[in-house]
Protein backbone atom coordinates (compact mmCIF):
# COMPACT_ATOMS: atom_id res chain seq x y z
CA UNK A 1 0.00 0.00 0.00
CA UNK A 2 1.30 3.21 -0.76
CA UNK A 3 2.02 5.30 2.36
CA UNK A 4 1.50 8.75 0.89
CA UNK A 5 -1.75 10.47 1.90
CA UNK A 6 -2.31 12.36 -1.47
CA UNK A 7 -2.61 8.92 -3.37
CA UNK A 8 -5.16 8.39 -1.28
CA UNK A 9 -7.08 11.59 -2.06
CA UNK A 10 -6.08 11.81 -5.18
CA UNK A 11 -7.97 8.08 -6.03
CA UNK A 12 -11.29 9.92 -4.81
CA UNK A 13 -10.67 12.77 -6.76
CA UNK A 14 -10.49 11.08 -9.91
CA UNK A 15 -13.68 9.30 -9.03
CA UNK A 16 -14.85 12.97 -8.46
CA UNK A 17 -13.83 14.36 -11.55
CA UNK A 18 -15.30 11.19 -13.70
CA UNK A 19 -18.24 11.55 -11.70
CA UNK A 20 -18.40 15.25 -13.09
CA UNK A 21 -18.28 14.21 -16.56
CA UNK A 22 -21.05 11.98 -16.15
CA UNK A 23 -23.73 14.50 -14.26
CA UNK A 24 -21.96 18.11 -16.41
CA UNK A 25 -22.59 20.96 -14.29
CA UNK A 26 -26.09 22.30 -15.04
CA UNK A 27 -27.08 25.11 -13.34
CA UNK A 28 -29.63 23.20 -11.63
CA UNK A 29 -27.25 20.51 -10.27
CA UNK A 30 -24.78 22.80 -9.35
CA UNK A 31 -27.35 24.56 -6.87
CA UNK A 32 -29.39 21.25 -5.80
CA UNK A 33 -29.75 20.46 -2.30
CA UNK A 34 -30.47 17.77 0.15
CA UNK A 35 -32.38 19.85 2.47
CA UNK A 36 -32.02 23.88 2.78
CA UNK A 37 -29.58 23.83 5.40
CA UNK A 38 -26.98 21.97 3.61
CA UNK A 39 -24.57 23.20 0.85
CA UNK A 40 -25.16 22.80 -2.55
CA UNK A 41 -24.01 20.57 -4.87
CA UNK A 42 -20.93 22.77 -5.87
CA UNK A 43 -19.72 23.67 -2.62
CA UNK A 44 -20.11 20.38 -1.50
CA UNK A 45 -17.47 18.98 -4.48
CA UNK A 46 -15.43 22.15 -3.70
CA UNK A 47 -15.12 21.44 0.20
CA UNK A 48 -14.22 17.83 -0.75
CA UNK A 49 -11.37 18.93 -2.75
CA UNK A 50 -10.24 21.66 -0.15
CA UNK A 51 -10.44 18.80 2.43
CA UNK A 52 -7.43 16.88 0.33
CA UNK A 53 -5.66 20.11 1.03
CA UNK A 54 -6.20 21.00 4.19
CA UNK A 55 -5.11 17.67 5.06
CA UNK A 56 -1.75 16.94 3.16
CA UNK A 57 -0.36 20.17 3.24
CA UNK A 58 -0.02 20.64 6.99
CA UNK A 59 1.02 16.79 7.36
CA UNK A 60 3.64 17.27 4.44
CA UNK A 61 4.67 20.64 6.28
CA UNK A 62 3.52 22.31 3.92
CA UNK A 63 1.25 25.93 4.07
CA UNK A 64 -2.22 25.01 3.07
CA UNK A 65 -2.72 25.34 -0.95
CA UNK A 66 -5.74 26.59 -2.86
CA UNK A 67 -7.27 26.58 -6.01
CA UNK A 68 -10.63 27.67 -5.45
CA UNK A 69 -9.96 30.10 -7.81
CA UNK A 70 -10.17 28.05 -10.44
CA UNK A 71 -12.58 28.23 -13.60
CA UNK A 72 -14.18 25.09 -12.95
CA UNK A 73 -15.21 22.30 -10.55
CA UNK A 74 -12.88 20.21 -13.02
CA UNK A 75 -9.93 22.54 -13.23
CA UNK A 76 -10.12 22.91 -9.78
CA UNK A 77 -9.97 19.12 -8.81
CA UNK A 78 -7.27 19.09 -11.67
CA UNK A 79 -4.93 21.37 -10.31
CA UNK A 80 -5.50 19.80 -6.63
CA UNK A 81 -4.35 16.54 -8.01
CA UNK A 82 -1.32 17.89 -10.00
CA UNK A 83 -0.41 19.29 -6.51
CA UNK A 84 -0.69 16.68 -4.67
CA UNK A 85 0.80 14.16 -6.70
CA UNK A 86 4.10 16.64 -7.11
CA UNK A 87 4.41 16.66 -2.73
CA UNK A 88 7.48 14.06 -2.61
CA UNK A 89 6.57 11.01 -0.31
CA UNK A 90 9.42 11.80 1.87
CA UNK A 91 7.38 15.27 3.45
CA UNK A 92 5.10 13.23 5.36
CA UNK A 93 7.57 11.23 7.35
CA UNK A 94 7.29 13.96 9.92
CA UNK A 95 7.16 12.66 13.84
CA UNK A 96 4.10 11.40 13.79
CA UNK A 97 3.29 13.37 17.36
CA UNK A 98 3.39 16.51 15.33
CA UNK A 99 0.57 18.69 15.72
CA UNK A 100 -1.73 19.79 12.61
CA UNK A 101 -4.22 23.07 12.48
CA UNK A 102 -7.00 23.86 11.37
CA UNK A 103 -10.23 25.30 11.87
CA UNK A 104 -13.54 23.16 11.73
CA UNK A 105 -16.64 25.45 11.82
CA UNK A 106 -15.80 28.08 14.68
CA UNK A 107 -13.66 25.42 16.86
CA UNK A 108 -9.63 25.57 16.47
CA UNK A 109 -8.19 22.24 16.46
CA UNK A 110 -4.67 21.13 17.00
CA UNK A 111 -4.27 17.68 16.75
CA UNK A 112 -1.36 15.06 16.38
CA UNK A 113 -0.82 14.02 12.83
CA UNK A 114 -2.62 10.64 13.06
CA UNK A 115 -5.73 11.72 14.20
CA UNK A 116 -5.89 15.21 12.57
CA UNK A 117 -5.77 12.35 8.80
CA UNK A 118 -8.08 9.34 10.27
CA UNK A 119 -10.46 10.90 12.73
CA UNK A 120 -10.90 14.71 11.23
CA UNK A 121 -9.71 15.21 7.60
CA UNK A 122 -10.79 11.53 6.02
CA UNK A 123 -14.42 11.78 7.76
CA UNK A 124 -14.94 15.02 6.46
CA UNK A 125 -13.21 14.41 2.81
CA UNK A 126 -16.09 12.08 2.37
CA UNK A 127 -18.48 13.30 3.84
CA UNK A 128 -18.38 16.10 1.43
CA UNK A 129 -17.82 13.73 -1.41
CA UNK A 130 -20.66 11.38 -0.53
CA UNK A 131 -23.02 14.48 -0.20
CA UNK A 132 -21.98 15.61 -3.47
CA UNK A 133 -22.59 11.82 -4.95
CA UNK A 134 -25.71 11.84 -3.02
CA UNK A 135 -27.05 15.22 -4.71
CA UNK A 136 -26.16 14.05 -7.56
CA UNK A 137 -27.86 10.91 -7.28
CA UNK A 138 -30.85 12.85 -6.34
CA UNK A 139 -31.20 14.52 -9.37
CA UNK A 140 -31.03 11.38 -11.40
CA UNK A 141 -27.63 11.45 -12.56
CA UNK A 142 -26.73 7.88 -13.68
CA UNK A 143 -23.98 6.93 -11.26
CA UNK A 144 -23.75 3.93 -9.16
CA UNK A 145 -21.30 2.86 -6.62
CA UNK A 146 -18.75 1.88 -8.97
CA UNK A 147 -18.42 5.70 -9.71
CA UNK A 148 -17.77 6.57 -6.09
CA UNK A 149 -15.29 4.09 -5.18
CA UNK A 150 -13.98 3.04 -8.38
CA UNK A 151 -14.17 -0.60 -7.50
CA UNK A 152 -17.46 -1.53 -7.12
CA UNK A 153 -19.28 -3.09 -11.17
CA UNK A 154 -22.64 -4.10 -11.45
CA UNK A 155 -24.82 -5.41 -14.10
CA UNK A 156 -26.68 -2.84 -16.22
CA UNK A 157 -30.30 -2.87 -15.16
CA UNK A 158 -29.33 -4.27 -11.71
CA UNK A 159 -31.10 -3.45 -8.55
CA UNK A 160 -30.80 -3.94 -5.25
CA UNK A 161 -34.91 -3.63 -4.73
CA UNK A 162 -36.28 -7.39 -5.32
CA UNK A 163 -39.78 -7.49 -7.08
CA UNK A 164 -42.68 -7.40 -4.93
CA UNK A 165 -44.46 -10.62 -4.53
CA UNK A 166 -47.80 -10.72 -6.84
Amino acid sequence: MNSHPAAVFCHSLAQLSAMLDKTGTAPQLLAARLHPGMLPFAQQVRAAVSFSLRGCCPLAGLDVADFSAAASLQEQIAQTMRYLQAIPAECFDGPPGRLCRDRAGFADLALPADEFLNLYILPNFYFHFGMAYAIARSQGAPLGKGDFDGYHAYAPEFSFETPAAP
